[in-house]
């Protein structure tokens, strides 16, 4: 074989091998080393749910809110503010005030926007951005009640006591405009100045 048949002989071969790295590169067969990771579907997801006051005109030392402790893998309750899918139809205050009941029993309205949070989780081959709407709401009637299979707990909690009880710093920011808005719609209710968020407005 001369020199110029081996040279192109070994300029296919390296042609075969790069074809062949090339398809190891892009995934080969599935399961295969080098295969890619299946592309997970995104979808979007939109909740509401809100803080709950009870005694709002009354005596600041006597203002509470309604939340919902969950016990999560670890064995922990970690409480936080009740919440749910918006259902077809509904709007989202009607979700946050259904919600309510459903996941404290009691009854309320809603008085104001307390702002949205958002964010990713990957679950059952999904990844999951999920929006949620947060609302302050007047307590109305009823009991508390967990009667719902989803939560562990239930409870009236000081407003006072609020930041420290809530086991998520985004819905620790909310119960903070929360103190605000109570304080422009109730000026005898005084945002706490010992706390954060006492310097907000």
């Amino acid at each position: 074989m001369s020199p110029a048949e081996r040279a192109n002989r070994n300029r296919r071969s390296s042609r075969r091998r790069g074809t062949s790295a090339k398809k190891a590169a892009q995934g080969g067969a599935p399961g295969a080393p080098g295969a890619p990771v299946p592309r997970l579907r995104t979808v979007r997801e939109t909740s509401a749910g809100g803080l709950v006051v009870d005694g709002l005109g009354g005596p600041p030392d006597k203002l509470c809110a309604a939340l919902i402790g969950r016990t999560d893998r670890r064995g922990r309750l970690l409480w936080s503010l009740p919440k749910g899918h918006i259902e077809h139809g509904e709007t989202a205050e009607m979700t946050a005030m259904r919600e309510v009941h459903e996941e404290t029993g009691v009854r309320s309205t809603v008085l104001a926007e307390l702002g949205s949070i958002d964010y990713w989780f990957v679950t059952e081959g999904r990844r999951v951005h999920k929006t949620v709407h947060h609302y302050l709401l007047r307590y109305l009637g009823g009991e508390l009640s967990d009667a719902d299979v989803e939560v562990t707990e239930v409870a009236w909690v000081p407003l006072r006591e609020l930041r420290s009880r809530l086991a998520y710093a985004d819905e620790r920011k909310l119960a903070d405009v929360a103190d605000q808005l109570i304080a422009e719609m109730h000026p005898e209710v005084r945002p706490r100045t010992d706390e954060p968020g006492a310097h907000l407005g």
